[in-house]
């Protein structure tokens, strides 16, 4: 069998996948975004790391981070985030498990990658059916990236950019 290797570039930018457990809608609810956003903000508070762009769907995540400049360290950062979100959770009665093991991360290359993981992570509502219009899926950062002149407003309305048809990051 295998063994995995995490690609560890201190300063490096990567792109995230966070999984639900079996793909539970646990983040269709608002309180467990809330409370999945405290984590974030806790964890980077004591372990630093930016953030250029995320969506949140029901069942996973996307996310692009960077890291400080000697540091590498996301996996403790992830564990964290999952562990405290995971206490405030709403989810029903017996279900113990929030998140899937582990996650899928992707070292960004260059400003070519960069992009089309931005654009992959701002069309996901649209290709996973939950809006026509990025701008109106509300956990997303798509509009603070219109704010900053990366994005027109109209950008990605029902027609996936022609830089993410073959991506698959799911």
């Amino acid at each position: 069998m295998a063994t995995y290797r995490r690609a560890l570039i201190p300063g490096g930018t990567y792109f995230f996948t966070v999984v639900t457990h079996q793909r539970l809608p646990f983040l269709a609810h608002a309180p467990n975004v809330h409370a999945l956003g405290r984590a974030l903000r806790r964890v980077r508070s004591t372990r630093p790391f930016s953030m250029d762009a995320f969506v949140i769907l029901p069942d996973h995540l996307h996310c692009i981070w960077t890291l400080p400049k000697e540091d590498a360290d996301y996996s403790s950062r992830w564990r964290d985030i999952k562990k405290f979100a995971s206490r405030e959770f709403d989810r029903p009665v017996g279900v113990t498990q929030v998140w899937q093991p582990g996650f899928w991360e992707h070292v960004i290359r260059n400003e070519t990658d960069w992009r089309r993981h931005m654009d992959y992570i701002h069309f996901n509502p649209v290709k996973h059916g939950y809006t026509t219009d990025p701008s109106n899926w509300p956990w997303s950062s798509f509009p603070q990236c219109v704010r900053r002149g990366w994005y027109e407003e109209n950008w990605g309305i029902s027609k996936p950019p022609s830089s993410i048809i073959d991506l698959d990051c799911e």
